[in-house]
Formats: C-alpha cells, structure tokens, sequence
C-alpha cells in the first residue's frame, strides 16, 4: 500500500477516535447532570406505582380507574408520596363494601374515617404511605361500619339504611300486595 493510502486511512481513524472520545465527553456530563439534585424537585422515596383497570359501567361505556402514585397534570407526570390503593366499591342491597388493596402495612397503621359521605383511608408504614377518598352511595349508617384487613387486603362493611317498604314489613308483619 502506498504511503498516500497509509496517511489517508490513519487520518479516517484518528477522526473516529476523535469521534468517540467527544460522545464519551458528552455522555459523562449528561449524566452529571442527571445525578445532581435540581432546586425544586424533592427527593422521591419509596416506590413508583401506577396503574390502571378499566370496567364497563351500568351504561355500557369503558371506566379507566387509575390508582398508584403516579398522577397526570396536564401532559406531565407528577410523583406523589402516597399511593392511591386500587379499590372496589360493592353496592348491595342492605350494605355497601369496600375493598381496598394495601399491601406491606400493619393493621395498627390504618386509620379509616367516615366523614361527608366519604370513605377516607389512610395508612402509613415506615416504607409505605396509602391514602384514598372513596365517595359512598347514599343512605349509609356511617355508625355501623366494620372494618377487616388481612394478607394486604382492607374490607370495610357498612349497613344501609333500610327503606320504608322494609320498615313497614318489620312493624306489622309481611305486608301483601292487593292486586
């Protein structure tokens, strides 16, 4: 090989090697940056949960439920400390039940309150923070509200108030419908 190829090929290499130690330059401040704290952001502890269920309504169209402590403003993601935990609210005839999904917490850590139709569960742990507001049906005994937890999972059970058609059958007996 000649020495203008020899000369032309070494050129091409330092070049790339040149290159490669400008990208190399590049990417160790990018991750400097990274690394430090910037002013007005908090440190986030614990984990990042986010997550979705989608069910059909009684009218038919898709309900999308988000739960976790990720939350959307706008196009951004905002990270919370608490989890919002998945929950199910089960409206029956005489009850209402709500189950409520917070894994990795003692039973002494939750605190659940009734207040304004709202069920308000929160629970703190060392590693953990939950904390949901759960909008109950109307006509609830807030007073008769029982409370089970076991293996991460809360099941609140509250009484409703029983109508006047139930009322009556408990005064005077089985009513009977004239026909």
């Amino acid at each position: 090989m000649s020495m203008f190829w020899r000369r032309r090929l070494s050129d091409i290499f330092d070049e790339i090697d040149e290159l490669m130690r400008e990208m190399e330059r590049m990417m160790t401040r990018m991750l400097e940056e990274y690394e430090l704290p910037r002013p007005g952001i908090a440190e986030i502890k614990g984990p990042i949960v986010y997550g979705f269920r989608i069910t059909i309504g009684p009218d038919g169209k898709p309900i999308i439920e988000e739960f976790g402590n990720v939350k959307r403003i706008g196009r951004r993601a905002v990270i919370e400390e608490a989890i919002e935990p998945l929950v199910d609210v089960i409206d029956e005839k005489d009850r209402v039940v709500v189950v409520a999904e917070l894994p990795g917490i003692d039973k002494d850590k939750i605190d659940i309150r009734i207040k304004d139709g709202k069920l308000i569960i929160r629970a703190r742990d060392k590693d953990r923070k939950y904390y949901k507001e759960i909008e109950l049906p109307p006509g609830i005994k807030p007073e008769t509200a029982k409370a089970k937890y076991r293996n991460g999972v809360l099941e609140v059970t509250i009484e409703k108030e029983k109508k006047e058609e139930e009322k009556e059958e408990e005064e005077g007996g089985i009513k009977v419908k004239v026909e």
